[in-house]
């Protein structure tokens, strides 16, 4: 490479959990830069979790992470060219990467949802997450399912 290599910008935490997570996730939710809206969306649909699973003691914010946790894929597969033929080879997804997927599912499947406001969609693929189902859920089984059927070329890893 040419130039050197570019470094990490490190992000602050959200104001009202205190916590680098959400900032990102507030971040892959922004559209044209519009971050306090994506705050509000994000914050109210904690809020409406929380209304919804008024049984559960556990606070909205562990809630969204263990339904974050929920949707993350552990391997994906990737296009790998030998020979002429193209193989998806299974692979196993970087730490960083694998909280970005999750976000990234997360949040277009909450979108692709039919609701009201995106505060109530996303609230409702934060629940079913939690509860291991939803869009983001059975995409990330589905990861898994392809990267199972596809384990016999795993030795074409790069």
């Amino acid at each position: 490479m040419r130039k050197a290599k570019s470094r990490k910008r490190e992000i602050l935490p959200d104001p009202r959990f205190n916590d680098k997570l959400v900032t990102q996730f507030v971040n892959n939710m922004m559209y044209d830069g519009k971050k306090s809206i994506s705050y509000q969306i994000f914050y109210d649909a904690l809020e409406i979790v929380t209304k919804r699973l008024k049984d559960s003691e556990e606070p909205a914010i562990d809630v969204w992470k263990k339904g974050l946790e929920n949707v993350t894929p552990q391997v994906e597969v990737k296009s790998r060219r030998v020979g002429g033929a193209t193989f998806q080879v299974p692979m196993e997804i970087r730490a960083d990467r694998k909280i970005a997927v999750s976000m990234k599912h997360m949040i277009t499947y909450a979108r692709s949802r039919k609701g009201k406001s995106m505060s109530e969609k996303l609230a409702a693929e934060i629940v079913d997450a939690f509860h291991e189902e939803g869009g983001a859920f059975k995409r990330k089984e589905e990861i898994h399912r392809m990267a199972d059927a596809n384990k016999a070329f795993a030795h074409f890893r790069f």
